[in-house]
This record gives structure tokens, sequence and C-alpha cells, in this order.
């Protein structure tokens, strides 16, 4: 007995030229459900798209619509983000700028979200995240540990360790003396 297949109840094989247009609205529609969990770069878009097999010409075409819709504007994302990190997670400059390299943000971008970052205004971001810390040490005989502690936390976050040291000296000088009161 041999065996015989069921006759193909599927449709015809589309002609190339209908595929295309059907990868396009299937990556776009891809790179929109993206977009819509949370901002995304060009590059985090193309390599998602990649990823699942569309082809470079197909991911072009889609992300430069994108692109011109305004739905993709990487400096905008890297205003966004250093905005973000700065403000929630006390981000530095270098972890920062590390961060966006890993987004795939072109360094000059990166440089122009970052240049409003002047070093008074990191050196007092870094001065809360310090005061916030201490509040909840105990000081005393040990303060080199804490001193510690608290350099490797700013240099963690991405602070230089000079700007780190000197804030946590100047911090742990102002708490020892607010305690005394």
């Amino acid at each position: 007995m041999t065996y015989c297949p069921p006759p193909s109840t599927s449709e015809a094989p589309e002609a190339p030229e209908a595929v295309e247009p059907k990868r396009e609205e299937q990556a776009k529609s891809l790179c929109l459900r993206l977009l819509t969990a949370r901002a995304r770069t060009r590059a985090e878009l193309a390599g998602q798209l990649t990823k699942r097999g569309y082809p470079d010409e197909v991911s072009t075409r889609v992300l430069d619509r994108l692109a011109v819709a305004g739905l993709i504007d990487d400096a905008e994302f890297a205003q966004q983000w250093v905005r973000s990190r700065r403000e929630h997670s006390g981000k530095g400059r270098k972890v920062l700028a590390a961060e966006l390299r890993t987004k795939g943000v072109d360094e000059d971008v990166i440089a122009a979200a970052l240049a409003g970052i002047d070093a008074g205004a990191e050196r007092a971001r870094a001065e809360q995240l310090v005061q916030v810390k201490l509040r909840r040490e105990t000081l005393g005989e040990d303060d080199m540990r804490v001193t510690r502690r608290l350099v490797a936390m700013l240099a963690r976050r991405g602070y230089s360790p000079s700007m780190a040291y000197d804030v946590v000296r100047d911090e742990l000088a102002a708490e020892q003396e607010r305690r005394r009161v």
C-alpha cells in the first residue's frame, strides 16, 4: 500500500512582486508594535527586523518611512533617555554615553544629548545621591568603609573618581556636623 498525500488546500504560491509589499507591511506592523511599548532607536528596530529575517532593503524602506513620519528620531530618543536616566537613576555622563552606544546611537547624537549636562549639575546630582544614602548610614569609627561604599556607588553610576571622592568627603563631613548638633 503506498501513501498518497491529500490534495493541497493552500493557495497557489504568490508572485515575488506580491510578497515584497506584504513583507513591508509585516515589518512596519512589527516596528509599530515595538514602538508602542517604548521609544526605540533606528538601530534597535533594524536589529529586531534582522533577527526576524527581514531583508535589509525591506528594513531600510520601512525605517525610512517611519523616520519621515517622525516615529523614529534618535536625537529625541537620546534626549529623553538622558533626562529620564539622570532624574530617576542618577546616572552620570559616562554611563549614559555607554548606554546610548549600546542602543546604537551615533557619537555626535550622544555628544549633543550630553551637552546639556554641565559639571555643576552633575555634581549636584551626585550630592543628592550621597545625601540620601548617608541618611541611612551609621557613622562613627569606620567612616572609611562608608566612604569606599559611597565612592563605589557613584563610580558605578558613571561619575568620575575624583568628583565622587570630593562629593563623598564633603557630604560626609556635613552629615557628621549635622549629627553633632
